[in-house]
């Protein structure tokens, strides 16, 4: 059923075939029915970190793109003292939701700074209907959404409240998106993959950031490319570290996905996040 889901929200499976495919293996439209919304991600489940919550202090944002203002939520610890490491916190492809916002407030909890782009700012923002949202994926220009990123790093490396360093945190589409972002710009320091799509290998001598690789046990789909992309680091010699989390599945981390969220690995993975986060960008 996951798998399913997965070819339906990341490959070319539509919402028809995905729901007949459900109802061939529940053995039911009725079950079918039942089950869809629990592997859907589920935007009105609570917020691990409110966002009236007074430990942070939260706003909308724009600032200049490669080609245009890009749109972010910028979050920052309340009564912030001294200049902090930036963390560019990067959304899967829904946009930027209510989790993701939430994702980087836990961030800025941790002790930085935290911008999540809004990389469908190009097509107008992120629509509320997430199916939606999915579908304007298709529609970006790849390589302007790399020069959105770059941009980004750029506007971070000269926050005012920022130290100068610069660290990036992507889950799903998002973990492909820094990933890409590692190998097209040298003033990253450090990236944190969530079972993200590997960069080509001709990227891959460009990279100069440490790199976190999270990757699920049963994603067999992204996990196909980790032996060769490991291979390539080496060559390269970029500092990097990955860890697989057996038993778990691709979007492990995102708690808004009942059928999908795996919070012991959730827990350990972002654990490893902070501490790598806290050590590159001190």
């Amino acid at each position: 059923m996951i798998d399913a889901y997965d070819e339906y929200t990341h490959l070319t499976l539509d919402r028809r075939r995905f729901m007949e495919q459900l109802t061939r293996i529940a053995g039911s439209g009725a079950a079918a029915a039942a089950i869809a919304p629990l592997l859907a991600a589920n935007s009105a489940r609570a917020a691990i970190v409110a966002e009236d919550d007074s430990r942070v202090t939260g706003e909308d944002i724009s600032y200049p793109g490669s080609g245009g203002e890009v749109k972010g939520y910028l979050v920052k610890p309340a009564g912030q003292s001294g200049k902090l490491g930036t963390v560019i916190v990067v959304h899967e492809n829904r946009g930027l939701n209510p989790h993701i916002r939430d994702v980087a407030r836990r961030v800025a909890l941790e002790g930085f700074v935290a911008l999540a782009p809004d990389f469908l700012s190009p097509l107008g923002g992120t629509p509320a209907d997430e199916d939606k949202a999915r579908d304007q994926f298709s529609k970006l220009d790849p390589a302007q959404t790399a020069a959105n990123a770059v941009a980004t790093v750029a506007f971070l490396k000269g926050y005012a409240d920022g130290n100068g360093k610069v660290g990036a945190v992507g889950f799903c589409w998002g973990g492909g998106t820094v990933n890409t972002l590692a190998a097209n710009t040298p003033d990253l320091a450090a990236a944190v993959a969530y079972y993200g799509m590997q960069p080509k290998a001709e990227d891959v001598p460009k990279i100069k950031a440490a790199l976190l690789l999270h990757y699920a046990g049963l994603d067999t789909r992204i996990n196909a490319g980790i032996d060769a992309f490991k291979k390539e680091l080496d060559a390269a010699k970029v500092e990097y570290t990955v860890y697989v989390y057996e038993g778990a599945n691709h979007a492990f981390n995102n708690d808004t996905s009942a059928a999908r969220y795996d919070k012991n690995a959730a827990d350990l993975a972002w654990g490893r996040t902070i501490a790598f986060l806290k050590e590159k960008l001190a």
